[in-house]
């Protein structure tokens, strides 16, 4: 029987988590992740071969978040998230708040713009000066500015699960992959000014950006207290989960939304830690410059001050 809406068979066992992890390919996701960790590959080794160095630790984060992009829409968890509002929810959650969090502390854009030949003279333009016309766009200002990604963020869900928006697109192929990859978007974008590595034209400062962060978090817990508090099933497309599953749809929807409700603290707590860590070092290297400074300053009193007492001294004689 077919509960997809695109061809799909879900006659599945009832979801265990060995099988959820079983591989499933999903074409567009596999070859989107695996030309992503090829082309990071590339940047990092083009700077290695120069004599560049690249932080080990920013190659990890980019590679386990596009894992966690394969883990949710490569096995066999995507294909009980179209039957199970549950297993879609951790899908959502992970690809929207888990894995644009690990991906952007892997630096790509600042990896890009160090790896990217320069296009030479005659005001040519190649691929590096492209991204960074695009990084000082009137259109980068508006898309990363807060006015504009915490509504989105909240809309992500709200206008999103409450309208048949969703059943449309659960309801094919292409519709379910643009939703995956819609929520993979909002959480870069969202999170990218907040604790992001990569230059942006939106960069507050640490205490505005924790404040941007608590200002979208709190709806995502509202959202799943919402579901969970139904006392009906709220979206059509998991009304009906295939008999095989032994599931009841309000039983699924209140896991759901404990899933959604649960994972609203767990990125807050990774970014908070990434923001605390990140103003350490901004503050580590301003005062490495200030004494910096003060060291070039005080040089130039003790010159002077020689340059005095030489004077005398050649006035004494």
């Amino acid at each position: 029987m077919d509960h997809s809406g695109h061809g799909m068979t879900m006659d599945l066992p009832p979801f265990t988590l060995g099988r959820g992890l079983e591989l499933s390919p999903d074409p567009f996701f596999l070859i989107g992740s695996l030309l992503a960790l090829a082309l990071y590959a590339y940047g990092v080794l083009r700077l290695r071969r120069r004599g560049d160095a690249w932080p080990v630790g920013r190659t990890v984060f980019f590679t386990v978040g596009v894992l966690t992009v394969l883990l949710v829409m490569c096995t066999k968890l995507n294909d009980y998230g179209m039957v199970m509002f549950s297993v879609h929810m951790v899908q959502h959650m992970i690809i929207s708040m888990v894995s644009p969090i690990l991906l952007l502390l892997g630096a790509p854009v600042t990896l890009a713009l160090r790896a990217l030949p320069v296009a030479g003279r005659n005001n040519r333009k190649g691929p590096r000066e492209l991204l960074l016309a695009l990084l000082h766009s009137r259109y980068m200002r508006i898309v990363t500015h807060p006015a504009f990604t915490i509504p989105l963020f909240i809309a992500s869900l709200y206008a999103l699960y409450f309208t048949p928006l969703f059943d449309t697109l659960m309801g094919s192929k292409p519709g379910h992959i643009a939703m995956m990859v819609h929520f993979l978007a909002v959480g870069l974008v969202f999170f990218w000014p907040i604790m992001g590595v990569d230059p942006g034209p939106h960069r507050p400062g640490y205490v505005m950006r924790m404040l941007e962060l608590f200002a979208g978090m709190p709806f995502h817990a509202f959202f799943g207290i919402a579901l969970m508090m139904a006392s009906e099933p709220m979206i059509k497309a998991y009304e009906n989960p295939p008999a095989s599953l032994g599931i009841d749809a309000l039983a699924d929807q209140h896991a759901a939304g404990g899933i959604a409700w649960a994972f609203s603290e767990i990125p807050s707590v990774i970014v908070l830690l990434a923001l605390v860590f990140q103003w350490y070092r901004s503050e580590e290297r301003q005062a490495r410059r200030t004494d910096r400074a003060a060291d070039r300053d005080g040089d130039k009193e003790l010159v002077a001050y020689n340059e005095y007492l030489a004077a005398l001294h050649a006035r004494g004689r």
